[in-house]
Order: C-alpha cells, then structure tokens, then sequence
C-alpha cells in the first residue's frame, strides 16, 4: 500500500531467474555490458572507456542492462564481486541473459551468496529504467519514489529464497539421474545442479552430450575464482570429456622472473593447477582452433572464452553456445550440455544482413580491415546473428577471421556469424536465412568503418608509442611467420617494446621453424599462456603511455583495464611504429 493517500505505483511483473528482494538506487543504460574488462572485480567501478556506464561503481545499487556481451568471463567477475561484497543489489534484464546470471546461480549455489536476476519485458524494462530507485522482490519490481519500501514489502507475496529449486520440466536420461542423486560424486552432483538450472533458462527440454569442452574459468578473477575450483577438486571433480583450458593469468614458467607480484602468481598458479587435478589439458591458449584437437563441422562441443566461440561456430561449423565461466567446467564433469541455442540448427540462422560496399577496393583494404569491420558489425548486431555479404571477392585467409570474429565478440552478445560464400554454412543466403522472416539490411562502406577506428584510437595524433602489444587472441604461425617477414632488414628503436603472447604448441612450432630466434634477436619478446586481456605491471612498464596494438579487442578493453592511451592499426602499422627512422 501507498503511504499518505498517494497512488500505489505501478508493479511490473517479470521472470525471476534468482529468486531474491532488493531496494535501491537505479544504474540504468541500454547499453549492454560486459563484465569482463567492463567492471573491476575489486571494487565494482565501470571500468570501460566506450560505456555510458564508465565511471559509475555498481555496489549497493540496482543494475538494470539489456543484457551482457563480450567476455564469458563475466560469470567469475559477478561471483567475484557478490563475494567481495562489492556487488550490485539485483540486476535487471531485457531479455534472457546467461553469462551473468550463471554467476549469481554459483554464487548461490556454492557460496550461499545470491542476488534476485529479473528479466523485464522491453516495455517494462523501459518504463523502469527512467526511475532512480526501485524495489524488488520475487517476480515483481516497483518504482519506489515517495513510498515506504517496508510498506511495498509486506503488501507483497512472501517468496522462497535460498538454493535454487531443480526444474523439472527437464527431461532427465538415466546418466542424468545418476550424476544428480550422486552417485558420481558430490563434485558431479554440484555440476548436474548448475546445468539443469541453466537448461531451465536457456529453455531446453533435455540434454546432449559433447565431444570436447574449453574453459575458461581457469582465469584468475580472485579468490572467488579460486576457491570454486579447488571446492570442485577437492570434492572429486574430474572432467569425462577431453578438455582444454583458456589463457590463465600469467605466464606459468616464467611469472616470476617477469617480476609479476608474488601473491598473485601464485593464486593464478594454484587456479590452473586445480582444472589440471580434474583432468583438463594445460594448453592455455585463448584459440583453441589453432590446436590439432580443434572440433569438426556439426561436432557437439561446449566451448568458453567468446572470440573461441564465435571461430567455432562460425568458420569451424562445430555447435556450442557461448557458455559462461564455470558452467564450462559442469559440462566437462558430466559431458552432458543443454540442448538449446546454437546446438540447434534453426536456431544458427541470420536475422540481419550487413551488405559490404562494392565501392570498396581489395587494393585499399590490409589486415586492419578486418577487426574494424568485425567491430563495426559486432556494435550493429547487439543479439542478432549477422550475415555479411560482399566479402567473397576479398578472400579473407583464416587469421582475417580470427581477428574479424574476436573483434565482433568484444561488442556483441551473438554467438556467431555468417559471411556469404566463405563460412560452411552460408553457402547461400536462403541455407542461413528464414524465409517466413523479413530481413533487414545494412550498407557498409569505408567511412562506416572510420568512425569505429576513431573509437579504437584514444591516443592523440603523434605520440610516441611505448609498447606494441600483438596476440589478442594469440598469435597463429602464420602471424608469427607474417611478423617476421616484416621484422627483416629493420632495426627496433630503444624506447619500444614488442611483445606478443602467444599459445605453448605455437610457440614450440614457430621455435622449430627458427622464427622465435630471428623475432627475439630483432627484440620482439613472447609470453605464452596467458593473453593480453590479464595483463599489467611490470610486463606493461608503469611508465608508459601509449599501448599500440593490432587487436581490436584489446584497443577497445585496454583502456579501462591498463589506463594506457592506444593507437590500433594494422601489424605493418605496428612494426612501422616500433622501428628506428630509415
């Protein structure tokens, strides 16, 4: 009931994914967010650059986003901050969102630590979004302006809250019940638990069983981070499925003489030993395409780390969602995924086209080309699968995808991609589209693509770069072999660094072919194992200023995760800016 006389507000009914009750102030965009890279998880400040969100600190406040994007990563930033403390109170949602949400399920039901997760309708989340505080309990969220909260509370259903109930519109197989009663272990049982519950959002009906699974929680987001995974080893846990893991935080056999802080060696350390206890490979790589092991066209797999997911789908053909940090690890100790999403094939269609200018000419359009415009479509997608057509006559090599999909990652929240011609299955645009659907289309030209360059471009016009950061995500032989080419005959001026991070198995390869040598003695140092998305001091010199990178990924995080200004542009670019006058 109202207080004084006065009207009760409105009270918007949505779904509540985590159950919970909540009051505060409103954090609203439309824009949505990325965890990973967009929020520190030591204190819960918006920490991307290009967010209208960046600057604002997300603890003690409600969170109203469409919906996340970028990083898998974000499902360990949100546990992290929920156990820290620095946390939002409850978050809102346009639509069904699973990284995010994931991670307030663990923290619940791991940690016992949980906040309510409600998707609004677009009306209602619209309507709700113009307000400064709003209250929530179960289903129902209210505008709170002139109303006694306590009053809204008790006129309000009680609700149930604590661990999450187990669906059960899902149909379970006997392996199924199995893991659940127990009977593999309470390691097993905890992994069960977590899929079901995600099947239930993601709107499955039954599970499937994968080949492989990546992960990617093995980076090291803090304590939280750690802590959930030796639980799981220390219950049992072990992976039934070949499973490979993501770049970790540091570079495993040389952190320390790199001079990373003890403690946090260490920690990262610790994470990637324990998802080796349970039996997954120590590749370490963000590109795990790159690997002989890398999936086959229509394989069944789950796969963590976004730039991966999207290669996967897209160029490879394999079927994954884009499984959210330790969702990863429950599938790998039960080999059984929700059968939703992208593992359908009606559900791997286009919704939108981006048409690519035919005024463009091949002549004018060098590596840079291809991250710009994987961005650019990535900020026009938001949710929707892209078909891009035009680009046939461009004959993109593999590594053009490589950077083309990371970059589309980084800004939009689908799992994948067609382009017209050159992906396995837009062989056609009726193979990749519905024909009871209208679509949309979209011109792009070069100034489309300018614009985004202005974005990835924070330095100013003419200052020295410090460091060229290459290798996000790692660096194929081919871009190893292409770098060297460009090295030869130069000489690197003092006061630049070169560094790239790269994966073990490449790196042994590239050794092999004599390219490491030639690279190291022109001055180009490698890191393996971990990626540029987890590093900082003292690899990145306090000192400098000025990153400039190829990537862009990283030229869209790196500011908010360094402080650093960055220039992007192509890898001639980069080796030109690290290079001595001729």
């Amino acid at each position: 009931m109202a207080t004084s006389g006065s009207a009760k507000p409105p009270c918007y009914i949505g779904t509540a994914y985590v159950q919970g009750r909540a009051s505060g102030n409103l954090i609203a965009s439309n824009l949505e967010l990325s965890f990973w890279g967009g929020v520190d998880p030591r204190t819960g400040q918006v920490i991307d650059r290009h967010h209208t969100l960046s600057g604002k600190c997300l603890q003690g406040c409600i969170l109203a986003i469409p919906g996340g994007r970028g990083s898998c990563s974000g499902s360990g930033v949100i546990l992290e901050l929920l156990l820290n403390g620095n946390g939002p109170l409850a978050i809102l949602f346009e639509r069904r969102e699973d990284i995010l949400t994931l991670g307030v399920m663990m923290a619940e039901e791991i940690f016992q630590k949980s906040i309510p997760v409600v998707v609004l309708d677009p009306v209602n989340f619209a309507s709700i979004s113009t307000a400064s505080h709003v209250c929530i309990k179960g289903t129902q969220v209210w505008t709170t302006e002139g109303i006694d909260v306590r009053e809204m509370e008790a006129d309000s259903d009680a609700i149930e809250t604590g661990t999450g109930l187990i669906p059960d519109s899902i149909e379970l197989s006997e392996v199924d019940t199995g893991f659940l009663d127990g009977s593999h272990g309470e390691a097993a049982r905890l992994a069960m638990r977590i899929i079901l519950r995600m099947a239930e959002l993601q709107g499955a009906r039954r599970l499937l069983d994968v080949t492989q699974v990546h992960i990617d929680g093995c980076v090291y987001t803090g304590p939280a981070s750690l802590a959930f995974a030796e639980k799981l080893r220390d219950l049992g846990g072990k992976t039934v499925v070949p499973t490979s893991l993501n770049s970790i935080s540091v570079d495993q056999r040389r952190w320390r003489a790199q001079g990373v802080e003890s403690s946090f060696g260490q920690a990262a350390e610790k994470l990637a030993a324990a998802y080796v206890d349970m039996g997954a490979r120590p590749t370490f790589t963000c590109a795990p395409y790159l690997l002989d092991t890398a999936p086959k066209r229509g394989e069944q797999i789950a796969w963590a780390e976004s730039n991966a997911v999207v290669f996967a789908n897209s160029v490879l053909g394999a079927k994954t969602m884009k499984y959210p940090d330790f969702l990863d690890i429950a599938i790998a100790l039960t080999g059984r995924a929700p059968e939703g999403g992208l593992h359908i094939d009606s559900n791997r269609r286009a919704s939108f086209c981006v048409i690519v200018s035919s005024s463009i000419d091949v002549k004018d359009v060098d590596d840079a080309f291809y991250p710009l415009l994987g961005y650019h479509v990535g900020r026009l997608s938001g949710p929707r699968i892209p078909l891009v057509t035009g680009l046939d006559r461009f004959q993109p090599q593999t590594e053009d995808l490589k950077a083309f999909g990371a970059a589309f990652a980084t800004v939009s929240s689908a799992p994948m991609f067609h382009m017209l011609g050159i992906t396995p299955e837009a062989t056609s645009v009726e193979a990749v589209t519905d024909p009871k659907r209208e679509m949309t289309s979209i011109d792009l030209d070069l100034a489309s693509l300018q614009l985004c360059s202005n974005i990835l471009n924070s330095a100013e016009a003419g200052q020295h770069v410090d460091l060229v950061s290459l290798g996000n995500p790692h660096f194929s032989f081919a871009e190893i072999r292409n770098l060297a080419h460009l090295c030869r005959g130069k000489t690197k001026q003092e006061g630049t660094a070169i560094v790239v991070t790269c994966g073990r198995s490449i790196f042994g390869l590239a050794s092999q072919a004599g390219l490491i040598a030639e690279l190291e003695q022109f001055g180009v140092d490698f890191i393996t194992d971990t990626c540029w998305c987890m590093i900082d001091e003292p690899i990145i010199p306090r000192a400098a200023k000025v990153i400039m990178t190829n990537s862009a990924k990283y030229a869209h995080y790196g500011p908010g995760l360094t402080g650093k200004r960055f220039y992007f542009g192509s890898l001639a670019n980069c080796v030109a800016a690290a290079c001595a006058p001729e």
